[in-house]
């Protein structure tokens, strides 16, 4: 009797390849030298990059940011996608790629939910305090 064995599990195949994490890494470090270095833009001082995701082609580059608490993140979008042309020629002499990946920009709002969690919780937490006293 033959057993038929199902090759499309997880963990079977092609292992994900790290390459698209080590440039993802050198897209981030790259990106944040140049909006601490070079870019004059006021709609992007204080931006911070939370993290970068590249596709398995290594095509696109996903840039998450935050901006400071007060900061308009819309400004601070405009300003990213304003400069991407600028970014892609920075990030072609620098990284040795034969193609610099397209750059998409998303504010990354994980902060703020964070802080809105901990928020709910601490008044949760204050609402018990009260009704055991």
């Amino acid at each position: 009797m033959t057993q038929d064995f199902d090759f499309k599990l997880p963990g079977l195949g092609r292992p994900e390849s790290s390459r698209p994490k080590r440039v993802a890494e050198a897209i981030k470090n790259e990106l944040t030298i140049l909006l601490l270095q070079k870019v004059a833009d006021p709609r992007l001082s204080g931006v911070m990059l939370s993290r970068v995701t590249v596709t398995a082609d290594l095509k696109q580059a996903k840039i998450y940011f935050t901006v400071p608490p007060g900061r308009e993140s819309g400004q601070a979008l405009k300003g990213m996608q304003r400069a991407k042309g600028f970014f892609r020629s920075q990030l072609a002499k620098v990284l040795n790629l034969r193609y610099t990946p397209d750059l998409l920009f998303y504010f990354d709002s994980l902060n703020e939910e964070v802080e809105r969690v901990e928020g709910l919780l601490r008044q949760i937490h204050e609402e018990r305090k009260d009704e055991q006293s």
